[in-house]
């Protein structure tokens, strides 16, 4: 059991990665390959700036906060404003790019250091009905996680925003006929998808540091997106959660006999399992073939 729970939080960590690329995919058709980029970028920011202006910790975070809006602005501006109505390939490619230069830029202006993050989120074990070990940052990452897809659940469902955001995704030209304003709505999905990632890269520079790391480690999202749907955000949680306690399960249970590091490819090899039988995830929108 304790390994069970241990792998659900450690899953929740891996789903608030998956959950920005869900956001960018959901609302403008765009698969955010630099989703991990920006993830690490935004949490170098925030550790960068409280370390060379000496800001408190919600000072630094409404000013990396404000970087990841400006850096929208830019994607926008440069880069997605010049490929509308364009091929989905040319889109995930320009967002391949955006992910060497953000690893580059962020490199060359914060430094490629391991930087101790702590902002007094708690840390280290805890005994759950006193007889479970569970450790204290996973589980308040998945509290934040909870919060955060309710959240957006109800902004993209609720809001006139969010209504909007969806219409874009589903046709770009056909958005800007009824007046929709591609270059406002790409800014707005591109800030929120900072901002999810800022409290993504907060939560693992809690756990790990920050590091040019965290950017590889947001690759384990992808089999998050297979298992839940690209589309769907509580898909994000529970593509999460199974990833997560997978891991940990075949670690304990097959791991002895196929030998270590089961946790670098078995979240991989079980979304790609899990391909072959729902190829649009559990609880992504049914893929339709015209003929």
């Amino acid at each position: 059991m304790e390994v069970l729970i241990s792998g659900l939080l450690t899953g929740t960590l891996y789903s608030l990665i998956a959950l920005g690329f869900v956001l960018v995919f959901k609302a403008s058709g765009v698969f955010n390959f630099s989703q991990g980029a920006m993830v690490l970028f935004a949490a170098l920011s925030f550790v960068g700036v409280q370390e060379k202006l000496g800001v408190p910790w919600p000072v630094a975070f409404v000013m990396a906060m404000g970087i990841m809006v400006v850096f929208a602005y830019l994607v926008e501006k440069l880069v997605l404003g010049k490929l509308v109505n364009q091929e989905p390939i040319i889109l995930f490619m320009a967002t391949i790019g955006i992910t060497f230069f953000l690893d580059g830029f962020g490199q060359t202006i914060w430094g490629s250091d391991i930087k101790v993050l702590d902002i007094g989120i708690p840390t280290g074990p805890m005994f759950l009905f006193d007889t479970i070990l569970i450790d204290k940052l996973e589980l308040f990452a998945g509290f934040v996680a909870a919060v955060m897809v309710v959240a957006l659940a109800i902004f993209f469902n609720k809001t006139r925003i969010g209504r909007a955001l969806r219409a874009v995704a589903d046709d770009h030209q056909a958005a800007l006929s009824v007046g929709i304003s591609l270059k406002h709505i790409w800014v707005i999905v591109w800030s929120v998808a900072g901002f999810v990632g800022l409290i993504a890269g907060i939560m693992w520079g809690t756990k790990l540091g920050v590091q040019f790391s965290l950017s590889l480690i947001a690759l384990k999202a992808l089999p998050v997106l297979m298992l839940g749907g690209f589309t769907s955000i509580p898909g994000a949680i529970v593509g999460g959660l199974i990833i997560g306690a997978g891991e940990k399960l075949a670690e304990i249970y097959i791991g002895p006999f196929i030998g270590g590091a089961i946790e670098n490819w078995f979240a991989y090899m079980l979304a790609m399992v899990f391909l072959f039988f729902r190829p649009q995830g559990l609880f992504g929108d049914k893929i339709i073939e015209r003929v």
